[in-house]
């Protein structure tokens, strides 16, 4: 398998440079933590470390050291498409080269070839209450298939710590290749035939989505590629990252390292804000009767401020500037259906709301995230049941977090375990300083 080639060809090197770091300046500091970061949520406080991608506060999201506009560039895409293929992503992120077409469609092949779920996990799916949530469906499944671990087989049997991250890829190669699959059977058991999904060995992994969610506009499986690319990874210490990755680093398996993940996914102030930032466009369109004015954009977006909400999509926890995220996904719809009313009002909601947050004076950066119009375009092609959305979000998260897991593993990454203090503690240190 090439993955399992290129990652065994690197891993050598990466050992012997992790190792020399820290043996020669494991006692460099390069960070201080302050009272208000110990009670802020460890916000800004550099204590993880992971290769697969970066955000940098003044230029956004970066894989592999590639932007999004290098990624959509240069990575491989199918015949006729215009966006590449999530396998070339994946590739990108396991490996840090970026594929070639044959390359990206070896990776597409181990995906056909791992995409069947088991019958079991249908069953289960379908024995929860017809109003669960998409998300406790799609976190269940992952938790059923965790019975089907390579590494937790093999752990049981004995292997060396030097080879945890082979079944780990394992697992990761059989994890991404179902979750669409997945994804797509909670989405028509819910809201469509009830059918159970088949993924064809001759599309990739975005037209294969598409398909078997049942839409039928060709420009859905380009949207398909372009959103799992988008949400595949953003650093180590969001939510649904950050849980995969504690989880996995008490050497549990990628399933239940994964269903964790998913479960804060879920929260509002992660995955689930895709839909609220739906909602209120449609608020606005509703209100007004289709695209206001920008004088009424203004005043309504100061309603809402006044009236103790906030203005969903807008500010992020590590981007001083707009989300090259959210660019990609306006220039796309701004390509692809520029008449939409929706669309409209987000682009006008970039233009209005950001000096409206700037008035107001308590966003440090009143710019719009990737949650602030993905929806938007789901909802043009008729994926418009809202609490879906944060399903599509993990089928892409999912791709980011294997390839951490697996890289955590072959780098022997130990069991994550910050130490605690008491307010008492704090008390006495600021006392002192």
């Amino acid at each position: 398998m090439i993955l399992h080639e290129k990652i065994a060809e690197q891993l050598p090197a990466w050992r012997e440079r992790v190792a020399k770091l820290v043996k020669e300046h494991g006692d460099v500091v390069v960070d201080q933590v302050t009272i208000a970061q110990v009670y802020g949520g460890m916000r800004d406080i550099k204590s993880l470390v992971t290769d697969i991608s970066f955000v940098d506060p003044a230029t956004g999201i970066k894989f592999r050291g590639l932007s999004i506009p290098e990624v959509l560039e240069q990575l491989p895409k199918p015949d006729g498409a215009n966006i590449p293929y999530v396998g070339a992503i994946f590739y990108l992120l396991l490996i840090g080269e970026v594929p070639t077409k044959e390359q990206a469609e070896a990776v597409e092949a181990e995906w056909a070839r791992r995409a069947e779920v088991p019958g079991y996990v249908y069953d289960v799916l379908r024995a929860m209450p017809t109003d669960t949530h998409p998300m406790v469906l799609f976190s269940q499944a992952v938790l059923a298939l965790e019975r089907t671990s390579e590494f937790t087989r093999r752990y049981h049997e004995g292997m060396k710590k030097d080879t945890y991250w082979e079944p780990t890829l394992e697992d990761a190669l059989n994890l991404t290749a179902k979750a669409p699959v997945i994804a797509a059977f909670i989405y028509r058991w819910k809201y469509g035939d009830k059918q159970e999904p088949r993924y064809q060995a001759s599309l990739d992994f975005g037209a294969n989505f598409a398909r078997m969610l049942g839409v039928p506009d060709k420009g859905y499986e380009d949207l398909s590629r372009l959103y799992f690319i988008l949400h595949s990874d953003h650093e180590l210490g969001n939510v649904s990252a950050h849980a995969t990755h504690l989880v996995g680093s008490a050497l549990s398996d990628a399933y239940y390292a994964f269903s964790a993940g998913l479960n804060g996914l879920a929260g509002p102030l992660h995955g689930l804000a895709n839909q609220e930032c739906l909602a209120w466009l449609i608020s606005v369109r509703d209100r007004f009767g289709g695209v206001p004015t920008r004088q009424q954009l203004y005043d309504f977006a100061w309603e809402t401020l006044n009236s103790g909400k906030v203005i969903p999509g807008y500010g992020h926890a590590v981007l001083r500037v707009t989300d090259p995220r959210f660019t990609a996904q306006l220039e796309y719809a701004k390509k692809h259906f520029p008449e939409d009313t929706l669309v409209q009002i987000a682009e006008l909601v970039y233009e209005v709301v950001p000096q409206v947050l700037k008035e107001q004076g308590k966003a440090k950066n009143p710019a719009p995230n990737v949650d602030a119009i993905s929806g938007t375009l789901q909802y043009y092609y008729g994926v418009r049941e809202f609490d879906f959305y944060t399903v599509l979000f993990g089928v892409g998260r999912s791709l980011g977090v294997m390839a951490n897991l697996v890289w955590a593993r072959a780098l022997g990454q130990p069991i994550e375990r910050p130490k605690s203090v008491t307010t008492a503690m704090l008390e006495d240190a600021a006392a002192q300083a």
